[in-house]
């Protein structure tokens, strides 16, 4: 790495010292080639990678939380540490409370509370006037049998009728984990009790979509919007011209959410649906970078790096004018587009790794990181599953990312 190769660009001691919460080899990078100093704070496992990289590193188990959590933050402050950035959903709540102490605002804790509790996001997002779909908690099997019967009533429907879908989500994991739609009761008994609580939500025909917002100020500095192709599969930047005809109304909805979230800095991630008479419903929002290399599809599409984005975003010592230099034009100033898609195995025996050559050979195909099959079964997909590894593509037409993306998902890549 570069601290090694000693090719890092030089800190500068009078903008923002960074903690980077989480584990991500390419924010690593990123802070490596941006000019503000870093510390990572990471799991113990770490330790040795960071000490032969010679990386500023604190060890640090986000999973327990007990007597002991705020020492992280009076470490922090100690060293000197302006702001911690959270990398994955976990640590969302962790860079509340650390950033409460670290730029004395105990009302970041609560707010980052608010980002990890969907049933609280949800209410949150009513109270500004947001257009959300119909939610309750469940803490058991029989809170969702009378939740899909009050939401088939309210549609009005008859006796042979076919129900409408409700979705069931774990209240605080990322995107696709624990995310379940359930069509009939039957399906209810497949949620194990450890899921429990959940939270549930109406089905909402309409076109989804995400957004990542770089804040600072408390205004927006650059807005992407990604398409999905198909949910949890596939997703491409910048979106279709079709999506894109939306911008001026997507804008409006995050600038009510930064209102409504009370959101001065840093980069939001949340999803939306577009229905057919064109009413945009607010799905969730996040506080941290998004799944399926998002970043990175940005970086392909645009040239700028979105994680030194988000450091520069949540510095408080960031001016004005060096954020505003940072970002390129939505849109106009791609340089073609870049998307991904998660391969799930289709077999349940699989003995190796073959691309498919419809993949490969295709003009748009750029790499992927998918690797030999660990062991012979595969594993049962628990709700919307994870994907075994992403393949990568870019290419100068959104309708032919989108329609390549989509043949994807009929081809074997394990066999």
């Amino acid at each position: 790495m570069d601290s090694v190769k000693g090719t890092e660009t030089p800190k500068d001691p009078n903008k923002g010292y960074i903690a980077l919460l989480g584990w991500s080899i390419n924010a690593i990078k990123a802070a490596q080639k941006f000019d503000r100093r870093y510390v990572v704070v990471a799991p113990e496992w770490a330790t040795d990678f960071c000490a032969a990289n010679k990386i500023p590193f604190i060890a640090w188990d986000f999973v327990r939380i007990n007597d002991r959590s705020m020492e992280i933050a009076e470490r922090l402050k100690a060293e000197g540490v302006d702001v911690a950035i959270p990398l994955f959903e976990e640590t969302v709540e962790w860079s509340g409370a650390i950033n409460s102490v670290l730029l004395d605002n105990p009302r970041m804790f609560g707010q980052s509370i608010l980002f990890r509790d969907k049933a609280l996001m949800k209410r949150r997002a009513q109270l500004g006037g947001i257009r959300v779909g119909i939610f309750e908690e469940a803490h058991e099997k029989e809170d969702i049998i009378r939740f899909m019967k009050r939401v088939n009533q309210t549609l009005l429907k008859l006796d042979g009728d076919v129900d409408d879908p409700i979705h069931v989500k774990a209240f605080d994991k990322a995107g696709c984990l624990g995310h379940r739609m359930i069509r009939t009761v039957e399906e209810i008994d497949n949620i194990p009790e450890e899921e429990y609580p959940l939270l549930m939500e109406s089905h909402l025909d309409g076109w989804e979509f995400a957004v990542e917002a770089w804040i600072h100020d408390g205004k927006i500095q650059f807005l992407n919007i990604s398409e999905y192709v198909t949910l949890g599969y596939s997703v491409f930047v910048p979106a279709t011209e079709e999506l894109e005809s939306w911008r001026h109304l997507i804008t409006k909805q995050i600038e009510l959410l930064i209102k409504t979230f009370d959101i001065q800095f840093g980069l939001i991630h949340p999803e939306y649906f577009v229905t057919a008479d064109g009413e945009m419903y607010f799905g969730e929002v996040a506080y941290r970078p998004p799944g399926f290399k998002a970043f990175e599809l940005i970086e392909r599409a645009y040239g700028f790096n979105a994680y030194q984005a988000s450091m520069l975003v949540f510095d408080p010592k960031s001016t004005k004018e060096e954020v505003a230099a940072f970002f390129p034009r939505e849109v106009v100033d791609a340089k073609g587009y870049a998307g991904c898609f998660g391969v799930y195995p289709k077999r349940r025996v699989v003995s190796k790794l073959e691309m498919p050559k419809e993949c490969i050979e295709h003009p748009y195909f750029e790499s992927h990181e998918l690797t030999a099959p660990a062991e012979e079964t595969v594993p049962d997909r628990s709700a919307f599953g994870t994907h075994w590894g992403l393949v990568f593509f870019f290419g100068d037409d959104p309708i032919k990312m989108r329609d390549l993306l989509k043949t994807q998902e009929d081809l074997d890549f394990y066999v």
